[in-house]
């Protein structure tokens, strides 16, 4: 018999999956994402404190993309922007509901969790961040 442990136990085991875990350095102060085991700043003088990032944060850049790699084409066209949270790292993330024409450098978002692709008709499948954009007062947009 072939033993298969559970995927959502999977998933549940690693909590960068669900949040934006990142690091803080409390020497010089700076912010990381992904996490890192020593600031690259102060390298060993560095104290790294875990970090929940609020997921908010505005379009630094963006790219459409028209030509979807193998698995995406259904998706396609879409936008990949870089999003400078909050806090100050810059994450790259897929914009998801709205209008292509409506993207614009210094729009505000929010992290969504949404499904990213799945394996095949009857696969695994795999979710992880997206970003969707809100209004000033940080509502999510319609």
């Amino acid at each position: 018999m072939v033993h298969r442990s559970s995927v959502p136990m999977h998933w549940r085991l690693y909590e960068s999956r669900y949040n934006l875990v990142g690091n803080k350095c409390l020497v010089c102060g700076e912010f990381f994402y992904p996490s890192k085991i020593v600031c690259p700043n102060c390298r060993r003088r560095g104290i790294l404190k875990r970090v929940v990032f609020s997921g908010k944060g505005k379009i630094y850049s963006y790219t459409i993309i028209r030509n979807a790699p193998r698995g995406f084409e259904k998706y396609a066209p879409y936008v990949v922007a870089i999003i400078e949270l909050d806090e100050g790292p810059r994450v790259m993330g897929w914009i998801v509901d709205s209008k292509i024409s409506d993207i614009k450098i210094g729009q505000r978002v929010s992290v969504v969790f949404r499904k990213i692709y799945e394996d095949g008709k009857e696969g695994l499948i795999h979710y992880g961040f997206k970003f969707r954009v809100i209004d000033e007062n940080n509502q999510l947009r319609d």
